[in-house]
């Protein structure tokens, strides 16, 4: 074992030298210049989940680092003010398979839109044997960023355009940023909701598995401005995501996707947050978990506690052997839960009719 894990190592430094150098500057798109970016990590054993695999928190925490290197570069790349790119949205983002632990993270990035003030990426992430040389998609996402001045982190700056191979490229980015502008909209205004304790819960119930984490934010949490990372605070949500979704179950739980995780407010180092989340729908294998961050910024400039970012996650079930095993219903007691559990239905069931639909378009393309 160790023997097969030395040249696995050996095999790694190879890798990284390879996968780096062509990662470090702007790649091409067909016909017009267009920015990417691309790097890799092996994944070590601090990086697993219980279950053996790689946490999903670290797989998305490695998505938004490459979002915010590629944007960041973007938004200098012409004469002006310097600024930083804040992660404003993450995009539905699904865990199409398992990354292992040895094996090595490919992840690419590419600016496909911008707008005036905004820069949309596509992150995709490839796990890599580097002892069998096989290779799978594990994750596809696209994130929203916008450009932070490095002198006034509260002005926004405007973003170079990039240029498209095809009129159409211009125009569905613009009806995505239009539609993510809207959602974005729409659930800052649901946003007052808080998660209370619940006196001996029952099992299966939301408040048995309700949980809470809380952390002070740290400047190894942080960007050059000072706020928190928004792959930091994914993998926290994250982390309270899984604990939920394990106690409801009690079994081996994984990330299966994130729905829209919308970043409403900024988070300054010296905060401290305060990561809930909670059952809002279970169907026979998967649960949906709300996750939401608030932050109490008591050190310098001291304000009533906000709602800073909000998502949902769905986790299934696993058996010991990796195997998908029946998830427990949920028990709904009262008319906010019941009224949850049902918006819930509808986000499981227009995934499940648009995945449904990707499958019969697969073999016409």
């Amino acid at each position: 074992m160790r023997a097969a894990m030395a040249r696995q190592l050996s095999r790694w430094a190879t890798c990284c030298l390879r996968a780096a150098a062509p990662g470090l500057g702007w790649g091409r798109g067909r016909g017009r210049e267009l920015s990417s970016a691309s790097f890799g990590r092996i994944m070590r054993p601090d990086d697993a989940n219980i279950a053996g695999n790689v946490h999903g928190g670290t797989i998305l925490k490695m998505i938004e680092e490459a979002g915010a290197i590629i944007s960041t570069r973007h938004c200098n790349s012409q004469a002006g003010e310097p600024c930083v790119a804040a992660l404003a949205r993450v995009e539905r983002t699904d865990f199409l398979s398992p990354m292992c632990i040895g094996e090595v993270a490919n992840v690419s990035a590419e600016i496909t839109y911008t707008s005036r003030h905004s820069v949309e990426v596509q992150v995709n992430v490839m796990s890599e044997n580097i002892l069998t040389g096989a290779k799978k998609v594990t994750n596809k996402a696209t994130l929203w960023y916008v450009p932070l001045s490095l002198k006034n982190v509260n002005k926004v700056l405007e973003v170079p355009p990039i240029q498209y191979a095809r009129k159409e490229q211009e125009d569905e980015g613009k009806k995505r940023y239009e539609e993510q502008k809207l959602d974005r909209l729409e659930t800052k205004q649901r946003n007052g909701d808080v998660i209370l304790p619940v006196i001996n819960p029952e099992p299966h119930t939301v408040g048995y598995s309700q949980s809470s984490l809380i952390h002070l934010v740290g400047p190894s949490d942080c960007t050059l401005l000072g706020f928190v990372h928004g792959g930091v605070t994914m993998k926290l949500m994250d982390e309270v995501a899984g604990i939920v979704a394990a106690r409801h179950c009690k079994t081996n739980i994984v990330t299966a996707s994130v729905d829209a995780i919308n970043f409403h407010e900024k988070i300054k180092k010296g905060c401290v947050i305060t990561v809930s989340g909670r059952m809002t729908f279970t169907s026979n294998k998967s649960m949906e978990i709300e996750v939401f961050v608030d932050a109490d910024p008591f050190v310098d400039e001291p304000r009533e506690r906000y709602r800073a970012v909000s998502a949902f996650f769905t986790y299934v079930s696993l058996s010991k052997e990796g195997k998908p095993l029946p998830v427990p219903q949920l028990l709904t007691e009262t008319e906010d839960e019941k009224r949850r559990f049902e918006e819930g239905k509808g986000r499981y069931l227009q995934t499940k009719a648009k995945r449904q639909a990707q499958m019969q378009q697969a073999p016409q393309q």
